[in-house]
């Protein structure tokens, strides 16, 4: 499993990355909320402190909840009430108050990232609206029964879109997981490919565009 320690304290997080590499754990330090931001796509789990040098913790955790469900269990001094049930809330699956037991610590990340991998369901593999056929697997999109030549960025377009029917996706979702970094200026590529898409469909209202947020797939 590979896991990110997000703490800015060198001893702590030292410590930490060397007990977990040692329980065979590969555990990388990052010290500043911006470094996991630009990077979360490549970690199983995350152990995040709240008081980073570069913001809040909280304020991370919101800004990654916007673009991923990697597992994130908060590991922070902050023991009040208040602060627990706003890390809970903000979208952590655990939290834990300094100094950890390693056992115990092992043991909720185990459990948390079981829990992401039941609630990941498989998407179809083939999605069917109205005229409209995506074939997955097979990476092929039918119009009426007509196959339509699609770019590599469209397609994923499509498949982002299509593996939540009738779900909301929001521009930063799309952009972090096509263009890799939802945090850089790609906006105006995804209206661009966004454009392209629908000409090709020729579906008015396959895609709705959620204003100030972001795209749907059908009804």
């Amino acid at each position: 499993m590979r896991l990110a320690v997000v703490e800015d304290d060198d001893g702590v997080g030292d410590a930490l990355v060397e007990a977990l590499n040692a329980r065979g754990y590969r555990a990388e330090r990052k010290r500043r909320g911006a470094d996991i931001l630009m990077t979360h796509r490549g970690y199983d789990a995350i152990i995040l402190d709240l008081g980073l040098p570069d913001g809040d913790g909280l304020q991370v955790l919101r800004q990654l909840r916007e673009v991923s469900q990697v597992p994130v269990l908060i590991l922070t001094a902050r023991s009040d009430e208040r602060s627990i049930v706003r890390g809970l809330r903000g979208g952590a699956d655990d939290y834990l108050v300094k100094p950890p037991r390693i056992a115990e610590l092992m043991a909720r990340l185990e459990t948390v990232t079981r829990r992401a991998a039941a609630a990941a369901q498989p998407a179809q593999a083939v999605v069917v609206t109205g005229d409209v056929r995506v074939d997955l697997q097979a990476r092929l999109v039918e119009v009426a029964g007509a196959p339509i030549t699609l770019t590599q960025k469209e397609f994923e377009l499509v498949q982002a879109l299509v593996e939540r029917p009738g779900a909301a996706v929001s521009r930063q979702q799309l952009m972090d997981r096509i263009w890799g970094d939802a945090f850089v200026a790609v906006s105006r590529s995804l209206d661009v490919h966004m454009t392209g898409l629908r000409a090709k469909l020729n579906r008015p209202g396959l895609i709705t565009t959620i204003r100030g947020y972001g795209y749907r797939w059908g009804q």
